[in-house]
């Protein structure tokens, strides 16, 4: 059986709804917890998929984080593999980082539910299918686009929402992973966040409820896709 070793950095979030096409697709997925369970270099190069999952920690704050430091070189060594490799939010951003591309604070937090604008690249892909579905945005952090790579996506405030390195290799800013159904713990573990900046969980909730469906659908349709199409 084929492996796909995701990394978290906090519990609740994982790979939500693209766990269940990355089983069907013929993968065993596990989890290696980021600052607790060694990143082992041949746990990491030994998967046939390997996922960087999102987390409230910034790229540069490796003097606080020291984890950081081996996490973005097996980001680095990953990507000049060639191998398959996603990343989400706070991986999407090593990934930019891996590739020499700045990571920075936003314009703007960007919380909540919304859609994104593809890009002719996007929409030629993939990530067609999110066309016109909402996503959960969940960031203060963007980064410039790394040189060689297609932008995909984009949003008013974040201009940089997912770029391409190369064939398997995609690194998104936004949730599209998110299931609705944990909404709750999401709200929970981020309560602080919203509370500083002033976003209402209550309104968040209730665009889970009624956006989490098609949410699910679309994302699981990308994921059947990208896998069949690009990870090989």
């Amino acid at each position: 059986m084929k492996r796909c070793v995701a990394i978290q950095h906090v519990a609740f979030e994982n790979l939500g709804v693209f766990a269940q096409p990355i089983e069907e697709a013929g993968f065993a997925i596990s989890y290696v917890q980021a600052g607790v369970v060694p990143l082992t270099h041949e746990l990491w190069k030994d998967a046939d998929l390997a996922v960087v999952l999102g987390g409230p920690i910034g790229v540069y704050q490796d003097d606080l984080y020291p984890f950081l430091t081996e996490e973005k070189a097996l980001v680095a060594g990953r990507l000049a593999s060639g191998r398959p490799l996603l990343g989400i939010c706070l991986g999407a951003q090593l990934m930019a980082s891996a590739l020499d591309a700045d990571v920075y604070p936003g314009a703007a937090k960007e919380i909540g539910w919304g859609r994104v604008e593809l890009t002719p690249a996007g929409v030629s892909g993939p990530l067609a299918e999110l066309a016109g579905a909402p996503v959960l945005h969940w960031h203060g952090d963007t980064f410039d686009l790394p040189r060689g790579c297609d932008l995909l996506a984009s949003t008013a405030i974040t201009p940089h929402q997912a770029f391409r390195p190369g064939p398997g290799q995609l690194a998104l800013q936004f949730h599209a992973e998110m299931d609705a159904v944990f909404m709750e713990t999401w709200l929970v573990g981020h309560c602080c966040e919203l509370g500083v900046n002033g976003f209402d969980p209550r309104a968040i909730r209730e665009d889970a409820k009624k956006l989490g469906t098609q949410a699910r659908v679309a994302g699981q349709s990308f994921m059947r896709r990208w896998l069949a199409e690009e990870v090989r």
